[in-house]
């Protein structure tokens, strides 16, 4: 079947040779043709980008499908758009000859060397971009992800080189549509409430962001940002209405002072605010893209709010919000697509931090929905039966941090000498003669010690984490006249 685009060069092509001979033609003739060509230039130019969400795939799990089932899964979610967290072969030939157009992206720990050398970058494209493109429909290329979180200096400098560099190897190398950007976090922001004193933080405002910033408004590519209104909600419960976080609130509205433009949810509040931190460095018509948004269904004691009925209600929400036709946009960009991938695939076993880290998935690694979701915006309404939050306030009573089910027994030693080395007698009871010394049980004395060290470093940022080696409970594992240290809420 020919394609607009086909069509259009055919019809043209027919013009020019009627021209030259048009004495042989009619006037009417020429009419039809030159009202087809025009009908047909207007459909091209006035082709619609969709707003409808894509989805994060992470491989950070031992125990997550191949490739090529990860690829029918993603199809089966009705998701035309994949962002990946690097350039998996494996992964970019599943998505061959399918109609998911694909981000990739270039590892945080080569935008140094990038940055410094054009032939590296060259070296980068042909090994990771020109196996696959264009069969693969490669269309973003991000260079690092969350860069300007990093406390790295020389890597924070690096990145706006870098883009420049992996943007001319690409059109070198004759690698057509591909946008290159990069992926940043709120915390970019000095400020961001109100929206309109969006702003970015002063180290990084002249010195990377705007160059950034002309480099994306000259490329007609996209700024990409980490929103989630959770992490927000979750750290002021008291003062953020869950309902406005969720996009449930039917009597929230936050009004920005020197704007008067009303906002009626958490998630339109964040995306404004980049919005007027680009105005404020002369880019107010910069396209905005979410590059990850989304709910943990599940995580710590600790974790307000983490639970499947929450995250299928954000989710569904925000899918809703963002496959509208006609779009919504937000209040400062009413009307305005907003392109966007959903945090994330699967939950993903293999990541550190909080229990949030492992649990943002759409998909179990055996495949199942944790709740039910599609990404077409068609499903308006879900007849699954949700369960009930249970931790949407605070937990109130003692926690443990001990040996999680499955830790990895070599990295165990380590992990226990790091927790006995940060002092405040971290690990004396289980020591020689202690009343929790019992020499042959690892594992014990490792929980002791995760528990002795979170209650201890708790308040100064210590967490029960261990590189996903410890996990929480509210069981007590004292014994005897072994008392395991706690920590309450």
């Amino acid at each position: 079947m020919l394609n607009i685009s086909t069509l259009l060069s055919y019809v043209l092509h027919l013009l020019a040779l009627f021209r030259q001979q048009e004495e042989e033609f009619s006037v009417n003739i020429m009419s039809v043709l030159h009202l087809l060509a025009l009908s047909l230039l207007v459909s091209v130019s006035g082709a619609k980008f969709s707003g409808r969400p894509g989805v994060n795939y992470g491989q950070l799990g031992d125990n997550l499908p191949s490739p090529s089932d990860s690829v029918k899964l993603i199809q089966s979610l009705n998701a035309k758009r994949v962002k990946l967290y690097d350039a998996n072969p494996a992964i970019l030939a599943a998505l061959n000859a399918t109609d998911i157009t694909v981000s990739v992206m270039v590892p945080n720990e080569l935008i140094v060397n990038i940055s410094k050398s054009s032939s590296l970058s060259d070296e980068w494209i042909r090994s990771n971009i020109l196996p696959f493109h264009p069969s693969t429909k490669i269309r973003y290329l991000l260079v690092g992800n969350e860069i300007l979180t990093s406390a790295d200096s020389e890597l924070k400098s690096a990145l706006v080189p870098a883009m420049r560099k992996i943007q001319r190897s690409l059109k070198k190398l004759g690698v057509k549509k591909v946008k290159v950007g990069t992926t940043l976090a709120v915390d970019v922001l000095k400020t961001s409430f109100p929206p309109s004193s969006g702003e970015f933080r002063s180290d990084i405002s002249g010195s990377v962001m705007k160059p950034m910033l002309q480099f994306l408004n000259r490329t007609k590519s996209f700024l990409f940002v980490d929103v989630y209104p959770y992490f927000p909600w979750a750290q002021d419960p008291a003062h953020v209405d869950l309902g406005y976080a969720l996009f449930e609130s039917t009597n929230v509205t936050v009004t920005d002072p020197a704007t008067n433009l009303t906002y009626h949810n958490l998630f339109d509040q964040m995306i404004d605010a980049f919005v007027f931190a680009t105005s404020r460095l002369g880019y107010p018509d910069l396209r905005i893209w979410v590059a990850e948004t989304g709910w943990p269904n599940n995580g710590d004691y600790d974790q307000i709010g983490a639970n499947v009925y929450n995250a299928a209600t954000y989710n569904r929400n925000v899918v809703k919000k963002l496959s509208a036709e006609p779009p919504v946009g937000t209040p400062a960009r009413p009307g305005k697509v907003l392109p966007s991938f959903i945090f994330a695939l699967f939950n993903e076993n293999q990541k550190t931090g909080p229990g949030t880290e492992r649990h943002f998935g759409l998909l179990h690694p055996n495949g199942s929905r944790v709740y039910e979701i599609e990404l077409s915006g068609e499903t308006t309404e879900y007849k699954e039966t949700l369960p009930a939050p249970e931790n949407n306030e605070v937990y109130k009573g003692k926690i443990w941090c001990v040996v999680a089910k499955g830790a990895n027994w070599t990295q165990l030693g380590e992990a226990l000498s790091y927790a006995c080395s940060q002092g405040n007698n971290t690990c004396d009871p289980i020591k020689p003669g202690g009343p929790c010394h019992k020499p042959d049980l690892t594992v014990l004395h490792a929980s002791y010690a995760f528990s002795s060290y979170w209650a201890s470093f708790r308040k100064t940022g210590g967490t029960c984490s261990f590189n996903g080696l410890a996990t929480q409970t509210i069981k007590d594992p004292s014994f005897g006249r072994c008392e395991f240290p706690s920590v309450t809420l």
